[in-house]
């Protein structure tokens, strides 16, 4: 398994929500690329990006931060929040990221996803974000009657190379993952399964490895901000 150390950008800083809600940010970082090179020298292989006031906006608003991370790092990078079309896509890979991550618009407009995965393979992923088991989109502000495992077993033949699955009440609250739920959509498509959302402790990283499910990885972010989780024992473990 893959950790993939988080880093939510806001107004052009590192940050944490509580589940989801951008009146309740702590900042971690007033500067992301400084955070990124610390991952990166701690010996992470990947990062998890996340253009917080894009997912609300519906277009990227934090490109200079992301582009400024990319310019001082190595290990892939992938990115989500307010990729809504094949340019924004393609504008993105271009500037040096491994991975999009397509939230919302995989819900509302699922045929550019599989455009975009046929366009640049190997390269696009699908955020479903869910509370309560139903899918949410626009930052989590608009929810849905789409139950979770079923959008993503619906892009099991689209060619997606991953689906982050992240529960919404757990996210930022350091509660723990929703592990059986995250076991249940891992079992229930073939497509590679990124948990996200609740991970607080080591132990939550061990229950994740050993849950029955073959997961590709998690994500954390506010556990490795305060010191919750000790990330070179994290990466030791995954």
């Amino acid at each position: 398994m893959i950790l993939y150390p988080a880093i939510d950008l806001k107004d052009g800083k590192a940050v944490r929500l509580l589940r989801g809600d951008m009146n309740k940010s702590t900042v971690f970082n007033k500067n992301p690329s400084d955070q990124a090179i610390e991952f990166e020298r701690a010996g992470c292989h990947w990062l998890h990006l996340v253009d917080l006031n894009g997912a609300f906006a519906g277009a990227p608003v934090n490109s200079v931060a992301v582009e400024k991370i990319l310019s001082r790092i190595t290990i892939p990078t992938q990115l989500g929040g307010g990729i809504r079309n094949l340019q924004t896509i393609e504008n993105w890979l271009q500037k040096g990221l491994a991975r999009i991550i397509l939230g919302t618009v995989a819900v509302e407009n699922p045929l550019l996803v599989k455009e975009a995965a046929k366009e640049f393979p190997g390269k696009i992923a699908v955020g479903v974000d869910a509370r309560d088991g139903l899918v949410a989109t626009d930052g989590w502000a608009k929810s849905t009657n789409i139950k979770a495992t079923e959008l993503a077993k619906s892009f099991e033949d689209y060619g997606v190379c991953s689906i982050i699955y992240t529960d919404i009440n757990r996210d930022g609250a350091m509660q723990g993952p929703n592990v059986r739920a995250t076991a249940e959509l891992a079992n229930e498509v073939s497509i590679p399964i990124i948990a996200s959302g609740g991970v607080s402790k080591l132990d939550d990283l061990i229950a994740l490895k050993s849950c029955g499910a073959k997961l590709n990885g998690v994500i954390s972010g506010r556990a490795l901000y305060d010191g919750a989780i000790n990330l070179q024992k994290a990466l030791e473990i995954l």
